[in-house]
């Protein structure tokens, strides 16, 4: 009975040192944890801020009414005009392209990984289909502008050297990977109770792939949707190689545009002085792209919550 005393007094001490330097490393962690999203937290504020400020200078001179209702934008050259309308619109243009050509073909590729690859063609298609994923947007640029476009121009032979066609094409297959990956995470996620259910009331698998799979994982497609579009619109380096630089309100992909971001590229390069007019006009076109794409997350948010199904 004394020794189990002194033994039992002797581990008292180690006991309460293993709490108490268990209790300081988890309040550590938990400020190391809390100043690392304070950190993201204020990077984003202070974006943001220095976003719409500067943009603010540029509005107090150019009414915002006729920046996003105006068909013409000549910042830089006179007579100037600020109508941001045909950067918008080449934007969208080659963002529907994109989507156009990415949006089928990677539900397409979902569905085949989740429900028809055997595990072996499953684990070597992945991913090298995400390799593309890593490949530079530069070096699509070029490929878009020295590969697609002349084979697009032995079909459309009025069809300009840069032009929205090819660098939609182009996009939309270096956004395949975002869709396919996000669309088959989400099928895989359906319970294997609903496919054998199916199975059992004589579905076939094409049924069950389409009734029962895609509806399922609907919320986590349609989020991988909104995401690659999304991805689209803030394209830069690709739009401004193989698009042009020519902001022109246009439907027809076979003629020369300007994105958003490839004016903002276009205009970074150091030829306009700072503090001008013109150079403002970076920060308000920013303003409006940034408006764009959180408008776009926050509808992936909201159909998400909205047809988002827990299993």
């Amino acid at each position: 009975m004394r020794m189990e005393s002194i033994q039992n007094t002797n581990q008292a001490p180690t006991v309460f040192r293993r709490r108490r330097s268990a209790a300081i490393e988890s309040k550590v962690i938990k400020w190391v944890l809390f100043g690392c999203a304070l950190i993201s937290v204020l990077t984003t504020v202070g974006i943001v801020f220095s976003l719409f400020s500067q943009a603010a200078s540029f509005f107090f001179e150019v009414s915002i009414w006729d920046f996003l209702t105006g068909t013409r934008w000549t910042p830089i050259l006179k007579p100037q005009a600020f109508g941001v309308l045909p950067l918008v619109a080449g934007t969208l243009l080659v963002a529907g392209i994109a989507a156009a050509v990415a949006l089928p073909t990677g539900l397409s590729t979902a569905i085949f990984l989740a429900e028809y690859a055997p595990g072996k063609v499953r684990r070597i298609v992945k991913p090298t289909l995400e390799v593309l994923a890593g490949v530079p947007t530069v070096v699509y640029g070029y490929f878009a502008l020295t590969f697609v476009t002349p084979i697009l121009k032995g079909i459309f032979p009025d069809m300009l050297v840069f032009n929205a066609l090819s660098a939609g094409l182009v996009m939309g297959i270096m956004i395949i990977p975002m869709v396919s990956s996000l669309s088959e995470d989400a099928m895989v996620a359906v319970p294997r109770s609903l496919r054998n259910a199916a199975f059992a009331l004589g579905a076939t698998r094409f049924e069950v792939s389409l009734r029962v799979v895609v509806p399922a994982a609907l919320s986590g497609i349609v989020a991988s949707f909104i995401l690659a579009i999304s991805r689209a619109i803030g394209e830069t380096m690709l739009v401004t190689i193989a698009a042009g630089a020519t902001p022109k309100l246009t439907a027809n992909p076979l003629e020369s545009i300007q994105t958003m971001t490839a004016f903002i590229v276009q205009l970074s390069l150091g030829e306009v002085p700072h503090e001008s007019l013109e150079f403002d006009t970076i920060f308000a076109v920013g303003s409006l792209l940034f408006l764009m794409t959180l408008a776009m997350n926050l509808l992936g948010f909201w159909v998400v919550r909205r047809w988002r199904q827990t299993y």
